[in-house]
């Protein structure tokens, strides 16, 4: 079995939007049975909340139930901002009349994360959660919630395991990272069958020329974003040396760019793409690739 990556856009809403894996994965993350009849993507709202138009990447309801699913792949300093936006403008876009303030529908949004925190909280602390859990009901003084309201907001991240995760919820954190970093050779739960059915529609053998693209394409994404975070740390330590050893700082960029359009290279990417993020010229990149022998 070789995965198609689920830091895909096309291949995530492939997988999610299957009614048995919806509803398995709803079941092992929030706890809660569901029936769906229809599940949206790139779901809009008739009227914006906050005059912000947004879309949501899946979405499905019942009589008293929303159920969002969102995937993340790239880490911008607003996401938290951006989600909780999205958490309450699903529910306070239930209120369709100033005359009536009733929430009749029960609001879960998930947040699937694909790469590693790199935000820090408002008291600077480094976030390095799996599963971090926001629900919305009041506390009395002796710290008992009360069920007025019950929305709850979940944000997961296969990047960090924690033993304190639930088992179930492992198994889909563990499918997302499997098919990013070992696609070739998953480990999966088998147990599992929401986890398995979303397996089998993401093998390669069932994806379209276009899905296949799609999954190639985020594999190079990945890459390149890696290469600028690791130039951007050496382009940190650059500017806190002194002027004095500037040239054995050259040096060593030089060094750092090198290695980094070897190993671009040999993950697929394009000498015009590496040539435009290490900032060598593309007679260079072309240079190294001949020097390496590819």
């Amino acid at each position: 079995m070789v995965l198609a990556r689920l830091d895909s856009e096309i291949i995530f809403k492939k997988a999610f939007t299957d009614k048995f894996v919806f509803t398995h994965f709803v079941k092992d993350i929030i706890g809660i049975d569901v029936e769906v009849d229809k599940i949206e993507t790139e779901k809009q709202f008739e009227n914006k909340v906050a005059n912000i138009n947004f879309k949501l990447d899946i979405f499905a309801e019942t009589t008293d139930k929303r159920i969002v699913i969102e995937i993340q792949r790239v880490e911008y300093d607003h996401n938290f901002d951006r989600f909780l936006h999205y958490f309450f403008s699903t529910i306070v876009e239930q209120q369709k009349k100033s005359a009536n303030y009733g929430i009749e529908q029960i609001v879960y949004l998930i947040v699937m994360l694909t790469e590693p925190y790199t935000i820090t909280d408002k008291t600077g602390q480094v976030v390095r959660d799996e599963v971090l859990l926001l629900e919305i009901n009041p506390r009395n003084l002796v710290n008992k919630y009360v069920a007025l309201y019950g929305h709850q907001l979940y944000f997961l991240n296969p990047n960090y395991r924690d033993t304190n995760t639930p088992p179930q919820i492992r198994d889909w954190l563990n499918l997302v990272y499997q098919s990013i970093h070992h696609s070739q050779n998953p480990t999966l739960n088998t147990q599992n069958q929401g986890v398995m059915r979303a397996a089998d529609l993401i093998t390669y053998e069932k994806l379209s020329p276009e899905e296949v693209e799609a999954s190639k394409n985020a594999e190079l994404a990945r890459e390149k974003r890696e290469i600028e975070r690791n130039l951007s740390k050496e382009e940190g330590i650059k500017e806190g040396i002194e002027i004095g050893v500037k040239e054995g700082i050259e040096i060593g960029v030089e060094k750092t760019q090198k290695e980094a359009v070897i190993k671009g290279l040999q993950k697929g990417l394009s000498p015009e793409i590496l040539a435009e993020i290490t900032n060598l010229s593309l007679d260079t990149v072309m240079q190294i690739k001949t020097q390496i022998g590819l």
